[in-house]
């Protein structure tokens, strides 16, 4: 198979979604961007330009939109997956019928299911029924704000079957986008996941005016509580100091593009944890993650102080009260 032959669906018009199609036509495949639905497509595809996700960013006429999943899928080589997690399950329900014995499932979801805890791309192998080997992840400090315009990132993809991952390595690397391949799928999972939630943290503290040392401590304490987790399931260490792991969360803990960096400025000054994402217009995965994440630590007895706050200011308390407590904390080793 060739690059040039390669068709792509990418499921999912939110704003990495759309930028992930770009990100595709720019590395020569045949892609189609898969919108809600067919009104959504037809306004899509008649002004080229997502309005409402991507403002502002045209869409070359070689990029298909559709608001058919199911056709776009059965006719793919490569099945994207760029939905929330909350309605990753779902989606993949609807699309499972017209999976292909061939398709290769690559998943850009960053987060845990919020029902079971479980990681997306064993919902997908499950749901889809298809072998966990043909799932592959891809995660990395990649705005799409800055995919879209072309600006230089670096990004890795993790397959358990290492030929996938390189395969899909060579097959999305372009000049603007350098791709890594790993086969720690568990670690860039997880990563994906708990940096989200330790941005909430950070966008607090930049709420609250706290200052660049508290900041850097929040990154820095974050990263310790994320290589706990992953050192918990298995995951290679290396993966929490790549691209996945440090490189995206100090993207996402600092960016002005960062929804979940937003979202915790917008606790921070009071509004309403069930309001924010209204505000931001975008799904800020660290709120959901949050809970499922410190359940899922809290049942495999890993103690992760920076997200039980976030926890705590998701629920109501004081934001001042939880940067309090974690402060109050008994003394320890760094290490």
């Amino acid at each position: 198979m060739t690059s040039s032959k390669t068709r792509i669906a990418v499921i999912g018009g939110g704003s990495w979604g759309t930028a992930f199609a770009l990100h595709a036509v720019a590395a020569g495949l045949q892609a189609t961007l898969v919108v809600r639905d067919r009104e959504t497509a037809s306004r899509v595809d008649d002004e080229r330009e997502n309005g409402r996700y991507l403002p502002g960013v045209s869409l070359p006429v070689a990029l298909a939109v559709s608001g058919d999943a199911v056709a776009a899928v059965a006719a793919a080589d490569v099945v994207v997956l760029a939905v929330p997690s909350r309605a990753f399950r779902a989606v993949c329900v609807t699309i499972a019928p017209a999976v292909t014995a061939e398709a290769t499932v690559l998943s850009l979801a960053k987060g845990l299911e919020p029902g079971t805890g479980e990681r997306l791309s064993l919902v997908a192998a499950n749901t889809l029924a298809i072998a966990a080997s043909r799932v592959a992840v891809l995660s990395g400090p990649n705005h799409a704000e800055e995919i879209a315009r072309g600006t230089p990132a670096a990004t890795v993809i993790a397959a358990a079957d290492p030929a996938l991952a390189r395969h899909l390595q060579r097959l999305l690397s372009t000049r603007a986008v350098r791709a890594y391949a790993s086969t720690d799928v568990v670690g860039v999972e997880l990563c994906a996941a708990s940096k989200n939630v330790i941005a909430v943290a950070a966008g607090i503290s930049d709420g609250l005016g706290l200052g660049d040392n508290a900041k850097a401590a929040l990154i820095t304490r974050g990263l310790a509580e994320m290589g706990r987790l992953g050192a918990s399931f298995g995951a290679d260490p290396r993966t929490f100091a790549g691209l996945a792991g440090l490189g995206d969360l100090v993207a996402t803990c600092c960016s002005s593009h960062s929804r979940n960096r937003r979202a915790g400025e917008l606790l921070a000054e009071g509004v309403a944890p069930g309001a924010v994402e209204g505000r931001i217009g975008m799904v800020a995965e660290g709120l959901v993650t949050a809970p499922v994440l410190a359940r899922v630590a809290a049942e495999a007895g890993i103690e992760l102080p920076i997200t039980e706050q976030v926890c705590a200011v998701i629920a109501g308390e004081p934001a001042r009260g939880s940067v309090a407590a974690l402060m109050a904390r008994d003394a320890a080793a760094e290490y």
